[in-house]
């Protein structure tokens, strides 16, 4: 199974500027309204103009929106490429099935595409609860088999890799899952899957963790399953939460997870599960990371973000 350091837990290995942006993250959140007292469309033009947890980050002049058919209607692919990319990225934004945008990671993927050659694709998929489970899976499949039916095409190579953050991660495995199941298909050489969701029952550390307000607490967790599973599905279903699943015959995968994330069951136990399903598994465990703290501009989210390349990088 994958091995962790007992010490990346440690008080001791939290490093002060974590600590700091930690503290700093505490009060904002604190501070602001809550959240849930606003419908979906509003919190999402507040995150639009910076009002959100994570800072906003500028837009690229270098993308470019690519619309596709896709099983809702139109289907928008943010596409960031350098001239001769080496692969291709296709990423699925967090958000809690509910939340953010293919353009709000311009810069990240800038970063990913020039550290490792990549032409990166960011899926605008539809969002709950106007449109719930499934149509946020459905679209992901539907972008993935553009990329497998376009790729060599229109990018000039067919090695593919997938990857997200938070409910990004879970439509990741999801869309694997879909492809290797339905299509036959098994694409990718490699998955990046950050903090993901992948019981939507909860995990004992989910549900464990209470009311904390460092990004994502017990209750947001709840309400954006809420949202997302509208028709009340089961949240075991394998479909929805990959940890349930046959996970036989996938991509090497890397789980990154903080250790003050609600989320850190989730990736320990699906790592453990991806091994031992035969697969390849690599799992960074980072000292008092809190949720998606790749999204912030600080030493522990470089070092995290230089980890992922290099796993991208060695497939």
């Amino acid at each position: 199974m994958p091995s962790i350091d007992p010490a990346v837990f440690s008080p001791a290995a939290v490093a002060p500027e974590t600590e700091a942006l930690n503290r700093s993250i505490v009060a904002k959140l604190e501070a602001a309204p809550d959240q849930w007292a606003f419908p979906a469309d509003e919190i999402r033009e507040a995150r639009r103009q910076g009002k959100g947890a994570f800072p906003l980050a500028p837009k690229s002049p270098r993308a470019v929106t690519e619309t596709i058919a896709g099983p809702g209607g139109p289907l928008a692919l943010r596409i960031l490429a350098p001239p001769a990319p080496s692969g291709v990225y296709l990423h699925i934004h967090g958000g809690g099935w509910m939340l953010g945008q293919a353009d709000f990671q311009d810069p990240m993927l800038e970063r990913l595409g020039e550290a490792c050659g990549l032409a990166c694709v960011s899926v605008d998929y539809r969002l709950a609860p106007e449109h719930p489970y499934p149509a946020g899976p459905e679209d992901c499949e539907a972008a993935a088999l553009w990329l497998v039916r376009e790729g060599k095409a229109r990018f000039g190579t067919e090695r593919f890799f997938i990857g997200g953050e938070s409910a990004g991660a879970n439509l990741s495995a999801v869309t694997m899952l879909r492809l290797r199941d339905r299509h036959g298909l098994v694409p990718f050489r490699g998955a990046n899957l950050i903090a993901g969701c992948y019981d939507l029952a909860m995990t004992p550390g989910a549900r464990r963790w209470g009311r904390r307000r460092l990004i994502l607490d017990t209750r947001d967790i709840a309400l954006f399953v809420k949202a997302y599973l509208a028709h009340r599905e089961n949240p075991s279903d394998p479909g929805i939460s990959p940890l349930h699943a046959d996970l036989a015959g996938l991509p090497p995968a890397l789980f990154s997870v903080g250790t003050r994330d609600p989320l850190l069951d989730d990736s320990l136990f699906m790592a453990a599960r991806w091994e031992a399903a035969g697969n390849r598994a690599d799992l960074k465990v980072w000292p008092g990371g809190v949720h998606v703290f790749q999204g912030f501009d600080f030493p522990l989210a470089h070092q995290a973000f230089a980890a992922e390349t290099a796993f991208l990088n060695g497939l």
